[in-house]
């Protein structure tokens, strides 16, 4: 799959075997980007895609839930059928990821389902 080009700067994802493939549309639109505001299941999955780590600076990321809490890149795609519905339906149980941020210095920040440390990129 060398031909297929994920963009830095929106995210999309275009074929580079298509002559003057760079002046067209992309073959998607949030493809592979790090989105702080979670609002549909496409900002989910482009997140997802873009990985656990902050680019740039390597920075470790976890999701936040509408009723606050935290959850691993592990859990979210571990659970990611019942966080899928939750977003489309305006879940208010707690499964609705809303945000996706960098875990700064909480070294107590535990995923709010697994009971697993969420890592920090300075906490001790």
């Amino acid at each position: 799959m060398n031909h297929l080009f994920n963009s830095d700067v929106d995210g999309s994802l275009y074929d580079t075997r298509v002559s003057g493939w760079s002046a067209l549309p992309p073959l998607r639109e949030n493809y592979c980007w790090t989105h702080g505001d979670i609002k549909t299941t496409s900002d989910l999955k482009a997140t997802l895609r873009a990985g656990a780590w902050a680019w740039p600076g390597g920075y470790p990321l976890y999701f936040i839930t509408n009723d606050g809490g935290a959850l691993s890149f592990k859990t979210v795609r571990e659970e990611l059928p019942l966080i899928l519905s939750a977003i489309q339906d305006n879940d208010s149980g707690g499964w609705r990821v809303v945000a996706c941020a960098v875990n700064w210095e909480d070294s107590d920040l535990l995923d709010d389902h697994t009971g697993e440390p969420i890592q920090s990129a300075y906490g001790h």
